[in-house]
């Protein structure tokens, strides 16, 4: 297996420092950064970092972890450099707790922090008025998403799917931004999607509260059976139970 050679801890450190250099760094800082470290290599042959930087484009925090972490990668010695560079002209970092911060669902037991690898983690808050709704890209279930809406407007809630936002250049970024910030995550498993079922499990992780819902028993992954789920039918009559059994639900959630 690939070994970076970067400890979970130094992966974590690294997250909160670059959290700071993109709310602070001009492209004459990454320069620096580039020559103390000896990579500016990196930095000048990034093709997006400077110019994201220069337009302010919504890429540019996935663009300065990048080249933070190929600096590190490149040497684990340059961890130091990069964090006595930062913390020299900007201070020290907030720190990172992943796991504590984000979830919103009361845990027992031990907590875990970890840095995600595939994703970049969001400047954002959880937001207790969103759900963030999880179903097949297919026009049937736009009636299914009218059913979610119309529950969640009238518990004070507002929903969103990730077909409808457009922050990143990746759209598991920003399937994963949504999970990050939502309050409640909708999980339809109707037709064993696969996406979905990869949606929940992150949900799962971020200790958000999950709630499943079908249009058969069937579809619901063998792991999952044990938790509560709503079944539905297709038709008007099944949404608006829907409706209803959601509205119940989201108000036990507040």
């Amino acid at each position: 297996m690939f070994q970076t050679g970067l400890s979970k801890e130094q992966r974590v450190r690294l997250i909160a420092l670059t959290r700071l250099a993109v709310k602070n760094f001009n492209g004459g800082d990454w320069q620096a950064l580039g020559a103390y470290t000896g990579c500016s290599d990196i930095v000048t042959n990034h093709d997006r970092l400077l110019r994201s930087l220069s337009f302010g484009d919504d890429d540019y925090s996935g663009n300065a972890h990048g080249v933070i972490f190929s600096i590190a990668e490149r040497d684990p010695a340059n961890v130091g450099i990069i964090e006595q560079f930062i913390t020299e002209h900007y201070g020290e970092p907030d720190p990172v707790t992943i796991g504590e911060n984000v979830s919103t669902a009361h845990s027992k037991g031990r907590k875990i922090i970890f840095s995600p690898s595939v994703f970049d983690v969001p400047d954002g808050e959880v937001e207790n008025d969103l759900i963030a709704v999880m179903t097949p890209f297919a026009p049937q279930f736009e009636s299914v998403f009218e059913a979610i809406t119309f529950a969640a407007s009238q518990t004070s809630f507002r929903t969103l799917r990730a077909k409808d936002i457009w922050q990143y250049s990746a759209v598991i970024q920003d399937v994963f931004s949504l999970i990050f910030r939502a309050h409640i995550v909708v999980c339809d498993f109707t037709g064993k999607n696969p996406n979905v079922f990869y949606e929940a499990g992150i949900a799962h992780t971020l200790g958000k509260h999950v709630v499943p819902i079908t249009q058969s028993e069937q579809d619901i992954p063998f792991d999952l059976r044990h938790h509560r789920y709503l079944s539905y039918l297709s038709n008007r009559e099944g949404l608006d139970d829907l409706s209803s059994a959601l509205n119940q639900r989201f108000k036990s959630l507040r």
